[in-house]
This record gives C-alpha cells, structure tokens and sequence, in this order.
C-alpha cells in the first residue's frame, strides 16, 4: 500500500506542473486553444514514457509481448488516454487542488459498480473510508445543500474520474492476471500518445506550434518532470502493485493524491513563476483545507490499518 501512496505522490506533482506548463505554453502561443495544449502534452508525454519504457524492457522482451498483455493495454489506454485529456483541460478552468479532489470520484464509482454488477457489498471499515473521503471532499470543494455550480472544468474532472474508474477496475481484471506489468504498461503508455494524436491534429493552429510550444527552457522542464516521475514512475507503481489490494481499497489510496497536490500548490507555483516568468500564484491554508484534508488522510490511514471485521461480514475478493 505504501507503493500505491508514492504513486499518488507523484500523481499529485503533476497538477501544480501541468498547470504551470499550461501557463507557460499560453504565453509562447496565446492564440492557440486549451484543447491543442493539452493533446499536444498528453501525446508528448505518453510517448516518451512508453519509448524509455520500451527501452528499459529491451527487445528480447518486448517481442515476447502476448496478445492479452497488448489487449489490457489497449483498454487501459482509451480509458487513462481519454481522461487525462479531459482532466488536463478541465484543470485550464479549475484551480489544481480543486481538479484534485473531484479526480477522487472514483472512490465512490467503482464501489456502486461493484455493488450494481458483482454484487459486492463493501465492508464496514470501507464504507467508514467512504465516508470519511466524501466529507474531506464536500468540504474542500466548498459544496453545501443550497447551491453547487459546476463548471467546464469540474464537469471534465468529473469525467476524467469515471474514465479513470474503469482503467482501475481493468487492472484487477482476472483475465488478466498472468499478464506482466512492464510489458502491458508499455502497451498502454504508447496506446494513450496515440488517442491524444487524432485531437493534435485537430487542434493544432500550424505543425509548428508543436515545436513553438516548448521554445522555452521552462516549458521543456515542465515537461520532461511530467514525463519521468509523473507518468513513468507512476503508472509502473499503479500497474505493479495495484493488483496486490481490491479496487475499492486501490481508489480509496488514491484519494491521498489531492492531499499532497494542495501541499504542493502552497510553495511550487511560486518557483515555477519566478523560473518560468508567469503569474502562478501559491495557494493558502485555509481551515477548509485541514479539515478536509484531515478527513482523507484519516481515511488512508483507517484503510491501511489492522482493523479486523467480524466472520459474518461479505468481504470483497
């Protein structure tokens, strides 16, 4: 579990990154769309993680790929390709702590999935986690019972979180379970630079605003952190070590993403401003962000300990 918490770790350096690589790409190309930013950095970052990845594995290995191993990966790439595209642009209209936490949907889609199709009722201590995850979440996002406007940017996130439902749940697929993660990982990280090409395309003002865009030292750093810890790093901890604890536990652990995202947003846009030359201002402390905090991470740490239920209780498998 420890692993799956370092992989929301630097899930969580993503955002405040990918917010200011955003910034940095609209000064070097203020006519250009959010939409052609973000495909362009998907398509970037995607392809080199699975080109390092594939290095890494060697040839020897990557010509043993089977075919299962290539088709978890196919899924796993539409599901994570089309979602990081909506939770990219939706964090172009949304600040990085609040694109954080409504990724957490998850927690809450895959258990009602399970419920709906498996029949499977969580246990009492999850639904404790639920709850307390739901609350961190409804106070942070500031939501009260006489008003909740969601805008383009909580509706992509939103949308991006259910994607991302579905990319955990294939993960502990059992027609999967032999498959090995480097080579499915591979499979997938190329899979995802691939979705995000057809909207390049689209979007792109020239060919060679693909270049422009990263004709700055800034920008070309921005990028090369998302590749490496953000993507690479990430997604091997995600694929190799998800499978060791149920879906619902997995989503659960995942909910620590937007606590360390808020830590990182009240002292990195500040660096990232002055290195990059753009207004990214640090967010603040607020009591909403320790209490709803506090009821995350309260959350992870129930999950993670030694609490037994009783023999009656249906357990997930």
């Amino acid at each position: 579990m420890r692993r799956l918490v370092l992989c929301t770790a630097f899930w969580a350096l993503s955002f405040p990154v990918m917010k200011a690589l955003a910034l940095t790409q609209q000064n070097l190309l203020p006519q250009s769309g959010s939409w052609f930013f973000t495909s362009l950095s998907v398509a970037y970052r995607f392809g080199l993680a699975g080109s390092l990845l594939l290095l890494l594995l060697g040839f020897r290995q990557a010509r043993t790929l089977r075919w299962l191993e290539a088709e978890q990966g196919i899924v796993l790439a539409l599901f994570g390709g089309v979602g990081i595209l909506f939770q990219m642009d939706g964090l172009a209209y949304t600040s990085a702590s609040t694109s954080a936490f409504l990724t957490q949907g998850y927690c809450i889609f895959i258990p009602v999935w399970l419920a709906l199709v498996h029949r499977q009722w969580p246990t009492r201590k999850t639904l404790l986690c639920i709850a307390l995850v739901v609350a961190g979440v409804a106070v942070l996002a500031g939501i009260n019972s006489h008003s909740l406007r969601l805008g383009r940017g909580e509706i992509e996130t939103l949308l991006a979180s259910l994607l991302f439902t579905g990319q955990i749940l294939n993960l502990e697929h059992p027609r999967y379970a032999a498959n090995r993660p480097l080579c499915f990982t591979a499979v997938m990280l190329l899979g995802i630079a691939l979705v995000a090409v057809p909207f390049v395309l689209v979007t792109a003002p020239d060919a060679a605003a693909c270049l422009r865009a990263y004709a700055s030292p800034a920008a070309c750093g921005f990028q090369l952190v998302i590749v490496l810890f953000c993507t690479l790093a990430a997604y091997l901890l995600m694929n190799i070590w998800q499978r060791r604890v149920t879906a619902t536990e997995a989503g659960l652990i995942y909910c620590a993403e937007p606590v360390f995202a808020s830590l990182l947003a009240l002292f990195l846009p500040g660096i990232f401003s002055v290195w990059a030359g753009i207004h990214y201002p640090n967010e603040t402390v607020t009591a909403r962000l320790l209490l709803g905090g506090g009821f995350i991470t309260a959350a992870n740490v129930l999950l993670q300990s030694r609490w037994r239920e009783g023999k009656g209780v249906n357990r997930e498998s």
